[in-house]
């Protein structure tokens, strides 16, 4: 089943659904502090003779705390629980933490934070179970101080790891707002589905890992509640994978045509068509000036090459459209911007091939870069563009195709995503840490990465090609994007891991997008 991202009053309409299909709300309860408590013995690498500390809040996220609590007592760890504000008088999951010796301590019985501390430096783990997705409010009080003497401990240099339930403490669990103290978690546990305060930056950048954890939902329980936004996963993205039968041959792939590339920016087109081939493609056309050619030939065995008539400074001019009009049937799905540079002729260029003839037959396209900047020159260009679409902005390209601050797009990355995608009636993928995709009928979905080592010079362009061969392999619009976006990202991962984060370059990625594909296959 995919995983949705939701808001606290989604979550909230899945729990009462759960109710009336059947499933307690306390069960659900149950059902979480055991997931959370079999994340934290695995991180942990086992519970005997592990000390644990456990942050309990006076709400639903601390009784998920005296769960987790109670289960990691009853497989041999030494539990404390420290009650950072008051739970109720009547509290079952108290008393069932107590039954099993839970160790309780309560911040009002502890002057200066004594125990806490000492808890603090024995730990393995803790656990941040004081907020979650309860109600936002500012850090204060005796909240306030506790989390900024784990913050100060976790800075400190300790092995110990803390791990959020739900949210870290201090992050708006619809938003992403933080408290200016908000909890930094290594880990977080999304119980059933990830709030929007952990996808959306800067509560994101808080959360650490995101773990998400089924709780037992019952199916029935998301009948009639709408969840447009998905949060990308390995097997929605293996879902997407386009077959490989045994008997197939080059043209059961498709033919991509790649129009990219200019004298100053020979390497991005030759990225693209390297990530097209990478990606399954079976046939790659690079269409590059004239100057370029021989450069991008000497790099690309396997290409198919287009020389294209250039201007004075070696970048398309609007005649290059006749000589691929002339060919145009002959392939699956174009891929066009990467390097194209930006000037007059080029904007000819593209309103001539995209906008201009309605009467010509045009395959899905992926526009992306300079493709966009140029695009954005053409007057009224959303409702003159004639073939479905995947437009790959960067926030600065966003900001000038919406005619507004990349601050204001950064502000509001999924809604302007969406309203944009929705508004040119084709799919939108914004780039940045955790990618939004967004399809013109209204889906949406954010792509589970935030990878400083892809802030690097032609990784856009190995992301065009990528999703410019899966449309050619017949994949929608709005599937490319989600698995070319994946793919990319995960190839990011993979390259970090093995260079770190500065220092990837983009012909990185290339070899490790069909060993993730293979990976996906299972």
């Amino acid at each position: 089943m995919a995983v949705k991202v939701v808001t606290v009053a989604q979550m909230q309409a899945l729990e009462d659904a759960s109710e009336r299909a059947g499933v307690s709300k306390d069960t659900l309860m149950e059902n979480a502090g055991l997931a959370c408590a079999q994340q934290v013995r695995r991180h942990m690498g086992g519970t005997a003779g592990r000390k644990t500390l456990l942050l309990i809040g006076p709400g639903n996220n601390g009784a998920d705390g005296l769960v987790i609590a109670r289960h990691l007592r009853r497989w041999g760890a030494e539990v404390c629980c420290y009650v950072v504000r008051g739970r109720p008088d009547h509290d079952p999951k108290m008393t069932d933490a107590l039954r099993y010796d839970v160790d309780v301590v309560d911040a009002e019985q502890d002057p200066g934070f004594a125990r806490l501390q000492e808890w603090l430096f024995s730990s393995s783990v803790v656990v941040d179970a004081i907020l979650g997705a309860g109600r936002y409010r500012p850090l204060e009080g005796a909240v306030g101080e506790v989390v900024e003497l784990v913050n100060r401990y976790r800075s400190s240099g300790s092995d110990c790891s803390v791990i959020s339930i739900d949210l870290p403490t201090g992050v708006n669990p619809d938003t992403g707002a933080t408290d200016e103290n908000a909890l930094v978690a290594d880990v977080t546990l999304a119980l059933c589905y990830p709030k929007f305060g952990i996808v959306n930056f800067p509560g994101a950048g808080y959360a650490g890992r995101i773990v998400v954890l089924g709780i037992g939902l019952p199916l029935q329980a998301r009948e009639g509640i709408d969840l447009p936004v998905e949060w990308m996963s390995d097997s929605a993205a293996a879902d997407l994978l386009p077959p490989r039968p045994l008997d197939s041959h080059k043209g059961t792939y498709g033919h991509l045509l790649i129009v990219a590339g200019s004298r100053n920016f020979v390497g991005a087109s030759v990225l693209a068509a390297m990530a097209a081939h990478r990606v399954g493609a079976g046939l790659v056309t690079l269409a590059t000036p004239e100057s370029v050619y021989p450069i991008a030939a000497s790099k690309l065995t396997e290409t198919i090459h287009l020389p294209l008539p250039e201007d004075a400074d070696g970048r398309v001019n609007a005649t290059a459209v006749e000589v691929i009009e002339e060919r145009l049937g002959g392939y699956s799905a174009l891929a066009v911007g990467c390097g194209l540079g930006l000037s007059p002729g080029t904007a000819a260029f593209m309103e001539r091939l995209l906008l201009a003839n309605t009467d010509l037959p045009m395959p899905p396209v992926v526009i992306d870069a300079d493709g966009l900047n140029n695009l954005a020159r053409c007057e009224a260009w959303p409702s003159r563009l004639h073939s479905s679409a995947v437009l790959t902005p960067h926030p600065g390209e966003m900001a000038t195709l919406t005619r507004q601050l990349t601050a204001g797009v950064q502000a509001d990355r999924l809604g302007i995503a969406g309203s944009s995608a929705v508004e040119w009636g084709q799919t939108v993928l914004l780039k940045g840490a955790h990618s939004i995709v967004a399809s013109p009928d209204g889906p949406r979905c954010i792509l589970p990465f935030a990878n400083p080592a892809l802030a690097a010079g032609g990784t856009g362009d190995v992301l065009t090609g990528i999703i410019g061969g899966l449309l050619a392999q017949g994949l929608s619009p709005y599937e490319a994007a989600q698995l070319g976006g994946y793919l990319h990202g995960s190839a990011g991962e993979v390259a970090r891991n093995s260079v770190g984060s500065a220092g990837v370059v983009a012909s990185d990625l290339l070899l490790h997008i069909p060993q993730i594909i293979d990976q996906l296959r299972g």
